[in-house]
């Protein structure tokens, strides 16, 4: 059974499913297969290091060591942040409530997109109606989210269109603005480039 989340709006509470939105779902997809000369379905296979070696799907893996390079367990590691502090863990958004904040349209469009997904009721014949009459007049709504929990949070966009509702993952994106401390003309005094005409090149040369 999907997993639900719960928004709240108003002080009203909507129980959904999300249906994830890929590029698979939306254009389909194309799988390639090859095969030998004799006709057997041909595989992946990784060259070791040593450049003869030929490694099997799942015979690679991936470890975790310590600047000493001993294998540690990852759960016994912790996030900092760079100036050493404990980070917190975020709790996964499925796990209560999540209130919806009116958005900025600009803070939307400054999103790094990251995942799509339909909003539906989470019972058949869930009413979602009020929820899809505030998205009917272009207004959209924001959530911090977190589908496993983890370190940090995505913002998540609840947006309309066509009568369903919408959810957009991502990351905020932090634009910089720079500038040179002196401003300078461009001298173009000299860097006029000469007319060549067609007898002036040498197609031999080509």
């Amino acid at each position: 059974m999907p997993r639900q989340l719960i928004l709240s709006l108003d002080g009203r509470e909507f129980s959904v499913t999300l249906i994830k939105i890929d590029r698979d779902k939306l254009y389909g997809s194309v799988e390639v297969e090859a095969f030998d000369e004799k006709g057997r379905e041909a595989s992946l296979r990784v060259l070791a290091a040593d450049g003869k070696t030929l490694i099997d799907k799942g015979g690679t893996s991936l470890a975790t060591v310590n600047e000493k390079g001993t294998s540690v367990d990852r759960t016994s590691l912790s996030a900092v942040s760079e100036d050493g502090d404990a980070i917190e863990p975020v709790p996964s958004s499925f796990n209560e409530p999540n209130e919806l904040k009116k958005a900025e349209i600009e803070d939307y469009l400054s999103l790094m997109f990251k995942s799509l997904y339909l909003v539906q009721p989470a019972e058949e014949g869930g009413d979602i109606k009020y929820l899809l009459d505030h998205l009917d007049g272009e207004q959209l709504y924001t959530f911090p989210f977190s589908w496993r929990g983890g370190l940090e949070y995505d913002q998540a966009f609840v947006v309309g269109a066509g009568g369903d509702a919408f959810m957009v993952v991502g990351k905020p994106a932090a634009f910089e603005f720079v500038k040179l401390n002196q401003a300078t003309e461009l001298d173009n005094t000299g860097s006029e480039e000469e007319e060549i005409s067609a007898d002036d090149i040498d197609f031999d040369l080509l």
